[in-house]
């Protein structure tokens, strides 16, 4: 199974929080699209013993795009790919640019999965965050899509400055009336160069707080895990058989190809990245060169990967594997690293599967960190 994820690089207005990359200029949004398919063409020899089993519209905002240009790429993949039958083909969408019609549009293309950026149902969250969409157009355009779209997941933020326990408990029930199968949700997190840290330090927004954080997830997994959820992964929440394919297939370690500017690739031994300017990506698919660097993994650097991948996961990670693919000295080295968690009770070993525990769980990544091997001799 492969994958293919097609950044779109713009957006309307800049959220505040985001450090991903857009340009709110559509003037070059055209001439992007056609190059994006380019690329699409000209990277097919990577993908040639593959079969294309997911398509990802990530951003930026994807649905700045209109339906003509979505089906023009969708048609580029199936053009220089073998897909197969039943893909999984996501939209990233924001509720301002969902209005009935549109989704309406959509549910006729190949588009079947929509991944919507509510974030928040409160409209002093959405302006503290300096979303595009208010609070009405979150819930109108869920009304909507659950009615065109059986595959849909929302995005919701939690940890926001001032947010209490009882507004958080308020935007999961919220989200939760609406059915849908599959929900996203992030801590707020500051960015270095982003327009939330410069607000932070100049004392006009409150600094997000980890104990809050932390509150806020233990009240999202009680309540999703009491609605039928599956906690599959750290930020993420599904329906039996509503994972998301195209995400669960990058924590497992599966090949992936990144599209359009900033896009990242992953083939189990390299990993390459295009690069994050709009107008250097454009000359250079102009000259039919690839924007991309690429770097060859070391064992250390996918030891490393699969470690921070697989403990965010409920596959956990396979001792077997470590042992059978990477050897008995990081085998060793990860047994002597996770005691210290164990003895805390912040993972487990279960089938010879090291995953978090209740309790470690949203401590995953610092933990992942720390069973890191960095410094390892080839």
């Amino acid at each position: 199974m492969s994958g293919i994820y097609i950044h779109i690089p713009f957006c309307k207005q800049a959220c505040h929080y985001c450090d991903f990359h857009f340009s709110t200029s559509m003037k070059k949004k055209e001439e992007m699209v056609l190059a994006i398919a380019k690329e699409i063409q000209m990277r097919k020899s990577e993908f040639e013993k593959d079969q294309v089993e997911t398509i990802y519209f990530g951003g930026g905002t994807p649905s700045v795009l209109t339906s003509e240009e979505i089906n023009f790429l969708i048609a580029a993949v199936y053009n220089s790919y073998s897909v197969s039958e039943n893909p999984e083909i996501t939209l990233e969408a924001n509720p301002d640019d969902l209005s009935e019609e549109r989704i309406i549009e959509l549910s006729k293309s190949k588009i079947n999965r929509l991944s919507i950026g509510i974030q928040s149902f409160f409209e002093d969250d959405l302006q503290l965050m300096n979303r595009a969409h208010n609070s009405a157009e979150a819930k109108k355009c869920l009304e909507v899509a659950t009615q065109y779209f059986d595959n849909i997941s929302l995005d919701l933020i939690y940890g926001v400055p001032g947010m209490s326990n009882e507004k958080w408990k308020q935007n999961i029930e919220t989200a939760l009336s609406f059915g849908i199968p599959h929900i996203s949700s992030y801590a707020l997190t500051v960015e270095p160069k982003t327009a939330l840290n410069k607000l932070i330090q100049t004392g006009k927004i409150e600094k997000p707080k980890d104990e809050v954080a932390e509150e806020h997830f233990a009240i999202l997994v009680e309540a999703l895990e009491a609605n039928d959820f599956i906690h599959y992964e750290l930020s993420n929440f599904g329906k039996a058989n509503y994972f998301s394919k195209n995400n669960s297939a990058y924590w497992l370690g599966k090949k992936y190809m990144g599209i359009g500017p900033s896009a990242h690739s992953y083939d189990g031994v390299s990993r390459s990245w295009n690069v994050s300017n709009n107008s250097l990506y454009l000359k250079s698919i102009q000259e039919d060169k690839l924007p991309n660097e690429i770097e060859i993994l070391s064992a250390a650097d996918r030891y490393n990967e699969y470690i921070m991948t697989g403990l965010r996961t409920i596959w956990g990670v396979s001792l077997d594997r470590i042992k059978t693919e990477f050897g008995f000295v990081y085998l060793e080295y990860l047994n002597k690293q996770v005691q210290k968690f164990l003895n805390d009770e912040l993972v487990l070993v279960e089938d010879n599967v090291l995953k978090t525990t209740k309790k470690g769980k949203f401590l995953t990544d610092g933990i992942a960190s720390d069973l890191f091997y960095l410094n390892l001799e080839e």
